[in-house]
């Protein structure tokens, strides 16, 4: 995988063994794998424990730590009757904001004394590197005591002006939700979760919250407001009010990211920003969630904005294609319109969009 610069590799019973890149799929050899291939390739990666766990539950999920051929996390699963696997490769080394491009506001943001912040996204749109990033952030520049709970623990995080407590689910800990209720009686200051998956983790992230900690979460939705309609279906309806209360209060901000194919090779980051503050505030305790993306987009100057205007940042940095700038967007007929306009500024000003400077993305390196 390291050779070929790919992101994963899938093995699977009746294909060759296959990496994805930047330029798509790989088949590294003409030869399929059998049921055999796969099992004893099983056997040399899993403990006997994760074997038993594997079938019984026929999902899996961990991580493999090769020395110097890197740190890879591992999905195993059942297929056609058989175990297939696919693993990712994870960068050793914990990327800088500047180098994954990410707004300076989050860095402000993972330097909160206390709340709730949510980073939302689509599987394989870099949720963990951005959180790690945020925690180095917060390592590096705080004391205190970190705890992160992870399936599995992907960046190795080390004891710089923190302590670092790295739980992952299976070896450390039972599941998210037992690791979070005996988490406040470890002193923590900061808390990662490494994913929100139903009502009793959401509930224990608003606590740690409430109780003046700061809870770092990650979330699968589109975007930010979709995350907080999310949340409060996640339980009963009578307690719906009680949740935008809470949320009101407690959240922090959202952050929600895609990743998209560069034209420097690599992939670049659109990411949207929301911060809980005055309307936005008044808005999810109103329950008016659509609302919320107009205050987005009219408050940059507090670090808003909306995945449309990331989008149009790229595409002026030269960063992403015009094409990928529209069918990206969530709203493609208007993007077409921006792109056009920005063009034609551009022609008019004798500059193009090679003459703004680009960034060398073919070193961005995500996770999930």
């Amino acid at each position: 995988m390291n050779e070929h610069e790919a992101s994963d590799m899938y093995l699977t019973v009746g294909v060759p063994p296959t990496l994805r890149g930047d330029d798509g799929l790989i088949k590294l050899t003409d030869n399929a794998l059998s049921p055999d291939d796969i099992n004893e390739i099983l056997s040399s990666m899993l403990t006997s424990r994760q074997r038993r766990d594997f079938d019984v539950k026929m999902e899996l999920n961990t991580a493999l730590d090769m020395g110097e051929h890197g740190r890879f996390r591992i999905n195993v699963l059942r297929q056609r009757q058989f175990p297939a696997l696919v693993i990712r490769r994870i960068v050793s080394e914990i990327p800088s904001f500047s180098a994954l491009r990410l707004p300076k506001i989050l860095e402000t943001m993972a330097m909160e004394k206390r709340g709730l912040i949510l980073v939302t996204g689509m599987t394989g749109s870099g949720k963990s590197t951005t959180l790690a990033a945020m925690i180095d952030q917060r390592n590096k520049n705080s004391s205190g005591h970190i705890i992160t709970i992870e399936d599995p623990v992907e960046f190795f995080h080390e004891h710089k002006g923190c302590v670092v407590t790295q739980r992952e689910i299976g070896v450390d800990t039972e599941s998210f939700a037992t690791a979070m209720k005996n988490t406040l009686r470890q002193r923590p200051d900061v808390i990662l979760v490494g994913e929100v998956r139903d009502r009793e983790v959401m509930e224990q992230a608003l606590a740690i919250a409430e109780t003046g900690h700061l809870c770092l979460a990650t979330i699968h939705t589109n975007n930010s407001y979709q995350a907080i309609e999310r949340i409060v279906n996640l339980f009963p309806e009578d307690a719906h009010n009680q949740i935008r209360l809470n949320l009101s209060m407690n959240l922090k901000g959202i952050i929600s990211q895609r990743l998209l194919p560069s034209i420097g090779g690599g992939l670049a980051p659109a990411i949207e920003v929301l911060i809980n503050q005055g309307l936005v505030r008044e808005l999810i305790l109103k329950g008016e969630i659509g609302k919320i993306h107009d205050v987005m987009e009219q408050n940059n100057s507090i670090g808003m904005s909306t995945f449309d205007q990331s989008l149009m940042r790229l595409f002026m940095d030269d960063l992403i294609t015009e094409d990928t700038a529209i069918t990206n967007s969530d709203k493609p007929s208007d993007m077409k319109i921006k792109v056009q306009q920005a063009k034609m500024v551009q022609n008019t000003q004798g500059t193009g969009r090679d003459a703004l400077g680009g960034v060398d993305t073919s070193r961005m390196s995500f996770s999930e």
